[in-house]
């Protein structure tokens, strides 16, 4: 890209306006250092309303050892964020501007008012009197022939020449919302080891027949337990048939182990307890009962109280014979494999995995690459759950990033 003329000059410029770039210039300002924030959208935050749109969870009461098992083989750089910035710091940082949390009976943390706009406001008050700058509709298109930041604006392209520069763009989920992953490509042609963006958290075709997803996309699988083996471990919870196969907070807490396992080979079976309540001997016993005059499918939902939809979905993964045969019913219904073939499209995860690799990165998330950005949130290679466990990495992240800079900046 050509350079163009008259650049602004900046201290820092923020690059992305959801949690980690908006926490990234909250502590940057708090030191004293001068931040322009340059987002695509017309304001920021925007993914982060959606996220609580039913309930804003900003993270996880659970005990630290459990709670940083929730990332996986996490490299060292993101256990250090979240060492310096955890559970506790999220719930502080919220009670810091107004806003006061609880911890539901699932040990996932609330705003008192379970709404993420009272929040974003505050927090949007906050760097304003802190003196940052927002440019909205700044779309970034990477950097000139002289090493500038470009941005693509309503007036045309902007050159930005900046000391430090905070990139936290995002992944690739929910591209209407900013995330769109463009900027894979820039940082790669920099030299910049990245990885492709894949669905996280995310649904897995299975590839019904017309007449079970016609009659049951949409209804809850509620108390069953999931596994990616025969043997287990089980997880609990609850998961959603849709038209294209299964979603939900039980699927996505297993949608990394089940994204490699269709890679390796699709499809990869998904194991279903329908009834987790009951051992499989209760189960057979009560199949085994005579049913005089009932139908199969009556007996079913009879004598194990089931509801239609496990009944129905029982009958799509076994076929007709077996689905008929007590024993063969009896044991799959405490370990039922449904094959998924492949993870829903990228756009329609809540998160994605890919992006800066790790090891592109020094421990304050700079690229070795290019002195003096730094890379935060979404966009670098990790995944977790829902429950807290995005939002407390993406603000840990970002934390750790403005560390990096101010540390930078002292030479």
């Amino acid at each position: 890209m050509n350079s163009l003329a008259t650049p602004e000059q900046v201290c820092v410029a923020v690059v992305g306006g959801g949690p980690a770039g908006l926490m990234a210039a909250q502590e940057l300002a708090a030191a004293g250092v001068r931040v322009d924030l340059y987002d695509a959208m017309p304001s920021v935050g925007r993914k982060f309303l959606l996220a609580g749109r039913g309930g804003l969870n900003l993270t996880h009461s659970e005990a630290w050892p459990a709670f940083l098992s929730r990332y996986g083989a996490m490299p060292p750089a993101l256990r250090q964020a979240l060492q310096a910035f955890d559970a506790q710091a999220v719930r502080d940082w919220a009670h810091g501007l107004g806003v006061q949390t609880f911890v539901g009976s699932s040990g996932r943390v609330f705003p008192q008012e379970m709404k993420a706009a009272p929040l974003l406001r505050a927090w949007l008050h906050r760097l304003r009197v802190q003196g940052v700058r927002l440019h909205m509709r700044h779309r970034w298109q990477g950097w000139d022939a002289a090493g500038r930041l470009v941005f693509g604006t309503g007036a045309g392209e902007l050159a930005v020449q900046a000391r430090a520069v905070v990139l936290a763009l995002g992944g690739g989920s929910w591209p209407r919302l900013g995330s769109d992953g463009a900027w894979l490509p820039w940082l790669a042609a920099r030299g910049v080891a990245v990885r492709p963006l894949l669905p996280a958290n995310c649904g897995f075709e299975a590839r019904w027949s017309e007449h079970f997803a016609s009659r049951h996309a949409g209804t809850a699988l509620k108390s069953v337990a999931l596994a990616l083996a025969p043997q287990g471990p089980w997880r609990p919870g609850e998961c959603m048939v849709t038209a294209h196969g299964l979603e939900g907070g039980a699927v996505y807490a297993l949608s990394a182990c089940l994204r490699e396992a269709i890679g390796a080979a699709a499809p990869a079976p998904l194991y279903l307890d329908l009834l987790p309540g009951r051992d499989a001997a209760w189960v057979r016993a009560e199949l085994l009962r005579p049913r005089g005059a009932r139908s199969w499918s009556s007996h079913l939902r009879t004598r194990l109280n089931l509801p239609a939809v496990k009944v129905a979905l029982l009958r799509e993964c076994l076929g007709a014979q077996r689905f008929a045969d007590p024993l063969a019913a009896a044991q799959a219904l405490k370990c039922l494999p449904v094959p998924l073939f492949a993870p829903r499209p990228l756009e329609e995860a809540i998160s994605s995995a890919g992006g800066v690799a790790f090891e592109a990165m020094d421990g304050h998330g700079m690229l070795k690459a290019v002195p003096g950005v730094f890379c935060a949130g979404e966009m670098t290679d990790w995944e977790a759950p829902t429950g807290g466990y995005l939002l407390t990495a993406c603000l840990a992240q970002g934390a750790a990033a403005a560390r990096g800079v101010r540390a930078w900046l002292d030479g």
